[in-house]
């Protein structure tokens, strides 16, 4: 089989159902902006997989690619792919909120906002959360439009948090001290 198809020549592409719409369509930016977010959190994860400590976190960023590759799917739904792909699960979305307060046991409290840097682990999961919620927006701006699973954008919203809390989490791990904005 061939990658190429040219069936895209002309600036559209076709959704889960048949569907053919614009490459500029909102659904199109969106789940285009989940499959840079995916290739972002894979870097993350190699990343940081030269530390055996971490391997619970890389283990944890591998389901998150997983999910991240559904709430994609879910986006990329047009006319006739309805009920083809299942929502997220509520239990992947509890997931997420059980390591984030699982890392926040472990943190002190803060009360500024953290900004990134420190090392580049920290950084990397920053940047991860930014396109997180760049992605949550797209979301967004789509399902004003059209009919989107509600898991989709509560799935982007919680996976931001947890890049948060990660980004905290992972500071602590290398003892780089956090810079917190002091306007």
């Amino acid at each position: 089989m061939k990658i190429y198809t040219k069936s895209g020549d002309k600036g559209t592409t076709s959704l889960i159902g048949g569907e053919r719409v614009s490459k500029c369509d909102l659904r199109v930016e969106a789940y285009g902006t989940v499959d840079e977010l995916t290739a972002f959190i894979a870097l993350l994860a190699d990343t940081i997989a030269q530390e055996q400590e971490l391997m619970e976190r890389v283990t944890e960023l591998r389901r998150i690619e997983s999910q991240l590759m559904t709430v994609a799917a879910l986006l990329a739904i047009g006319k006739g792919g309805e009920g083809k792909i299942a929502p997220i699960a509520e239990e992947r979305i509890s997931d997420l909120e059980h390591a984030i307060d699982s890392m926040q046991e472990r943190l002190s409290p803060i009360t500024k906002f953290t900004i990134p840097g420190g090392h580049r682990y920290v950084s990397l999961a920053h940047v991860c959360r930014t396109i997180c919620r760049r992605a949550e927006r797209a979301s967004l701006r789509a399902s004003e439009i059209q009919t989107i699973d509600s898991s989709a954008t509560r799935y982007l919203n919680r996976l931001s948090d947890y890049l948060y809390t990660l980004g905290r989490s992972l500071a602590e791990y290398t003892k780089a001290e956090e810079i917190l904005w002091i306007p």
